[in-house]
């Protein structure tokens, strides 16, 4: 696995990591990288079905995705950045058009870290 994409210094995800320790991820079989086309590491996930798969710990009962590292609220990086499933690579601090991620502010809430304003991001 190569390193993943630097983050931007001002980027709030680079010390939050609060949804990666929060989300559960389900993603298409299709995207481990056994499928042709496929890209998520296959020992990083669980069958969840005939069809569906989840990015290991995610499913917890305190979630952590296997793939997040660092300490959440503090300094974090995805380890397979670049082969992140889908659900992953759409989901941002920022939400649609710059206005913040409801979702993204309840999973720092969980985590006792202060919501994001847009300003913010």
């Amino acid at each position: 696995m190569s390193e993943p994409a630097p983050f931007d210094a001002l980027n709030p995800c680079t010390s939050c990591g609060a949804c990666c320790a929060s989300v559960r991820v389900s993603f298409h079989r299709s995207q481990l990288d056994t499928e042709p086309g496929g890209y998520v590491p296959t020992e990083l996930a669980d069958e969840e079905s005939a069809s569906m798969c989840r990015m290991r710990g995610t499913d917890h009962a305190r979630p952590r995705c296997v793939a997040l590292i660092g300490k959440v609220g503090a300094e974090v990086r995805c380890g397979i950045y670049e082969y992140r499933p889908d659900p992953c690579r759409d989901f941002h601090a920022h939400g649609v058009h710059g206005i913040r991620n409801e979702a993204c502010n309840r999973a720092r809430a969980r985590h006792g870290l202060r919501p994001l304003a847009d300003a913010d991001q």
